[in-house]
């Protein structure tokens, strides 16, 4: 049984975080388990209340599952504080965690901060070196870099300067380009590959980013490489997507229940 770590918040709504996570996990027939860093007060509309987990409870269950079960991958979401960045990049150093996705969640898709602004330091400096793969959208790259990332060759420029920054991968995420196609471009340092979907009209794709880099983590633990985890994790992210719902009043989750 392969499994996979998920470092993240809780999305009370079910569309993102852990939920969304332990979802795909499902999807991709991996053992999932979780570590909560943040519990919010969430829904289609939005997030209403975040309360951040203390960093030394982080700690405590991190070593409660990886003294005990182990894990093939780990995936981190939301981090929340400087504090907890600093304490899961010493655990996962600790035991030697090699696999590792970073999804750089730093702000929600109504606005809501959900990364200090001393806590993107220590991304870089602690949590990167430690990465497989990094997964920013172009808000996220922006912030990472210190520039403004707007179209495909700053997509590119960011991407060199991330994987500087010690990630062996790094998978720029262009959902949120003003152009008909949805474009990510991995880099591993030496080489470009430019997926290219069309974009799919819907306002119901809460948890997409999530999902994606839940997806690459799956992968990895089932054995597969880099480049192969990512293009099957695009690909059932498009489908979920493609085939979403509507729940609520606001922004809907992907379909988790798509086939990877």
């Amino acid at each position: 049984m392969r499994r996979a770590l998920t470092i993240a918040g809780s999305d009370s709504g079910g569309g993102a975080g852990i939920q969304a996570d332990l979802k795909t996990f499902t999807a991709f027939q991996v053992y999932g388990m979780s570590v909560i860093t943040a519990v919010t007060a969430q829904n289609t509309l939005g997030v209403q209340e975040v309360r951040v987990m203390p960093p030394e409870f982080v700690a405590s269950q991190l070593h409660s599952v990886l003294s005990d079960i182990g894990t093939d991958t780990v995936k981190t979401g939301m981090l929340a504080t400087k504090e907890i960045v600093e304490i899961v990049s010493q655990v996962l150093d600790e035991f030697q965690i090699k696999k590792i996705v970073v999804d750089p969640i730093m702000v929600a898709h109504s606005g809501d901060r959900l990364l200090e602004e001393g806590a993107v330091e220590a991304l870089r400096d602690l949590l990167l070196p430690l990465a497989k793969v990094i997964t920013p959208n172009l808000e996220e790259a922006s912030v990472l870099c210190r520039e403004r990332v707007e179209d495909v060759n700053g997509m590119r420029e960011a991407a060199r300067k991330i994987r500087e920054m010690g990630p062996e991968f790094v998978l720029i995420k262009g959902g949120h380009l003003s152009s008909p196609r949805a474009i990510d471009i991995l880099y591993d340092g030496v080489k470009f590959e430019v997926k290219d979907n069309p974009r799919v009209p819907t306002n119901n794709a809460h948890g997409a980013g999530c999902t994606l880099s839940a997806a690459i983590a799956a992968g990895l633990a089932k054995g597969q490489d880099v480049k192969e985890a990512v293009e099957i994790a695009q690909r059932y992210t498009f489908a979920a997507i493609r085939s979403s719902f509507g729940l609520g009043k606001g922004r809907g989750p992907v379909n988790h229940f798509v086939k990877p």
